[in-house]
């Protein structure tokens, strides 16, 4: 978690120094990010296509050293799988995954303060 939030952190530095340039995702010294939804899955390549909002639609390499967070490793991941995140470098010309992990909502909430909706009057400190 703290990994995850150092490269966060750096992300967010980089992107507010420089703009990004169009295509290539959000670059942090040679790294870039790419999120969204698995389009198609190729076994015999060990690759991916990643549909990214932003940014269209990237073809992915994975190697024995990409590290799976909340994905069950290549086997894992699932055409159709939303929230989708890669961090990757480009290698030889080729988008290689570094990391490739499932984003979720309980993150997104962790870091609005947590679960703050569901706490009432009288249990926090500014009460």
């Amino acid at each position: 978690m703290k990994l995850k939030l150092t490269i966060l952190a750096a992300l967010v530095a980089a992107v507010s120094v420089a703009a990004v340039p169009s295509g290539a995702g959000a670059q942090v010294g040679g790294l870039t990010e790419f999120d969204g939804t698995v389009v198609s899955k190729n076994r015999d390549n060990r690759s991916f296509r990643l549909r990214d909002a932003e940014r269209g639609t990237v073809r992915i390499f994975v190697t024995r050293n990409t590290r799976f967070e909340r994905v069950n490793g290549f086997a894992g991941l699932r055409v159709g799988a939303r929230n989708i995140e890669s961090v990757v470098r480009k290698r030889n010309g080729r988008w290689v995954a570094l990391e490739v992990e499932r984003s979720g909502r309980d993150d997104r909430d962790d870091d609005n303060g947590g679960d703050d909706d569901s706490s009432g009057p009288g249990s926090g400190d500014d009460d």
